[in-house]
């Protein structure tokens, strides 16, 4: 097993892989991913070091969860903290976010990953309104004094949201969209983390595939993959699909972000070393659907930072092309 830098999550008490393992891929919404396959990302992320896992309760309706689960029960030395999330599963109206909800949706996910306490848990997106609830953090707290869950956190599509969040003194960590192409949170959103002692979690890091350079124009994905879907928000929030940036435009952005990267990292490995020098950063979360995809963005970690020049240059490749149209909507 390869060592890892780790980072204390100082609320929740524990600390994180550098670089963690998204999974939403091994649920759904990217194509098919095999339990085989599924498995073998798993295993590849643990040996190279990945010590967090994020998942969330609406992955495939549970595939995630349960494939974890099965993983975990397999390798108990594995050391692998598990971050869930719960709230997509039904209509999105704050109504729902209710105490006797978040136990059943609770005992599901404890079922699934096959433990007692869920290490930690997070409203997945939720109303807007909910951020501001205080009946939503009382339940969340009668849920930790019930050992369900050991911690809670919030999974947010705006700095507003994440701001508010991170007011409540429960709240140990907050993930949100964060990446070369969506840079707002470096503003206000990350140094109040940081004062807070909250964990920031940097979601969607590749700007769902567009930051590896890997896709031209004419690239079809299946039907099935939400980058072919949701691309206008037409699922789920648009920010979660290419995060937010136009196809065309993200794709050009995308070839001159190639351009800078040092010799020796890939695209994608620039952009989360990119991500990890972000003072506050305790996780960037990338996704795998391979063996070497997880083995490269682990690799990522180990990178000498970048230069100042290169991170001017990712500045201003982001104000000239893309701050219009992301930077006031999240």
């Amino acid at each position: 097993m390869i060592g890892m830098e780790q980072r204390e999550m100082s609320r929740a008490g524990r600390a994180v892989s550098a670089v963690g393992l998204g999974t939403w891929q091994l649920g759904a919404d990217w194509g098919e991913v095999a339990e085989s396959d599924a498995f073998a990302v798993l295993d590849a992320a643990v040996e190279s070091g990945v010590t967090f896992f994020d998942t969330a309760d609406v992955y495939g309706d549970g595939r995630s969860e349960r494939l974890i689960g099965r993983y975990l029960k397999d390798r108990p030395d594995a050391g692998v903290f598990v971050a869930t999330k719960m709230g997509r599963r039904v209509e999105q109206v704050p109504e729902n976010y209710t105490l006797d909800n978040f136990r059943a949706w609770n005992d599901r996910s404890r079922a699934h990953l096959g433990v007692d306490t869920l290490d930690l848990v997070q409203l997945h997106c939720p109303p807007t309104p909910v951020h501001s609830s205080d009946e939503v953090y009382d339940a969340l707290d009668t849920l930790v004094a019930e050992e369900r869950i050991a911690a809670y956190g919030v999974s947010v599509e705006s700095c507003a949201e994440a701001l508010t969040a991170l007011a409540r003194p429960g709240v140990v960590s907050v993930q949100i969209i964060l990446n070369p192409f969506r840079t707002k949170p470096l503003e206000e959103v990350l140094p109040a983390a940081r004062a807070a002692g909250v964990g920031i979690i940097a979601r969607v890091p590749l700007a769902s595939g567009l930051l590896s350079g890997a896709y031209t124009e004419d690239t079809v994905f299946a039907a099935d993959d939400h980058r072919t879907y949701n691309r206008h928000g037409e699922a789920f929030d648009q920010g979660e699909t290419f995060s937010g940036v136009d196809y065309r435009t993200g794709v050009a952005a995308a070839v001159a972000f190639a351009g800078l990267a040092p010799e020796g990292a890939t695209p994608a490995q620039t952009a989360l070393r990119w991500i990890l020098q972000q003072p506050g950063v305790s996780s960037v979360i990338p996704g795998a659907r391979s063996v070497g995809q997880v083995r490269a963005n682990a690799a990522a970690a180990g990178l000498p930072p970048l230069s100042p020049p290169v991170l001017d240059a990712v500045r201003e490749l982001y104000d000239s092309r893309l701050r219009a149209s992301v930077h006031p909507r999240w």
